[in-house]
C-alpha cells in the first residue's frame, strides 16, 4: 500500500463485502437456488468491481472472474460463495500489509509502519 487513501479504499471494500455477504447469506439459507433480482445483482457487481480495483491482480480470488453477467442471474448460493472468496482475499491483502509495533497493529505504507491503527491479522503474514 502506498497511501492512507489505499487504506481507506481497502477498509471500505471490506465493509461492503461483509455487509453484502451477510445479506445474501440470509437469502441463501432460505432459498439457496433462487436467483438474485437485477437490483441486488447490480449492487453486488459494484462491490466486486470495487474489490477488483483495490485488490489488484495479485489478490483477486479468481483470474477468470470479474463480475456476474447481467443476463444470467446467479443464485443466492453462488453469490455467497464468490463473496466469501473475496472476503478471504481482502483479509489476506490487509494481513500482508500490517505490522505490530509496541503492542498495536498498524498499516504499512511504502514499506514503513504508518500511524493508521488496525486490528490483528486473521491470516498468516508473509515474512
Amino acid at each position: 500500500m502506498k497511501s492512507a487513501n489505499d487504506v481507506e479504499n481497502l477498509e471500505k471494500v471490506i465493509g461492503q463485502l461483509l455487509a453484502a455477504h451477510s445479506e445474501i447469506t440470509i437469502l441463501a439459507k432460505k432459498s439457496p437456488s433462487d436467483t438474485l433480482n437485477p437490483f441486488k445483482l447490480k449492487m453486488i457487481n459494484r462491490v466486486i468491481e470495487n474489490s477488483n480495483t483495490v485488490l489488484g491482480a495479485r489478490y483477486m480470488p479468481f483470474e477468470d472472474f470479474e463480475q456476474f453477467a447481467d443476463e444470467d442471474l446467479p443464485s443466492n448460493s453462488d453469490v455467497t460463495m464468490i463473496l466469501a472468496q473475496y472476503m478471504e482475499e481482502a483479509e489476506r491483502y490487509r494481513s500482508d500489509n500490517i505490522k505490530q509495533q509496541h503492542g498495536h497493529w498498524y498499516y504499512v505504507l511504502d514499506d514503513k509502519p504508518s500511524q493508521i491503527r488496525t486490528g490483528p491479522p486473521s491470516k498468516v503474514i508473509k515474512k
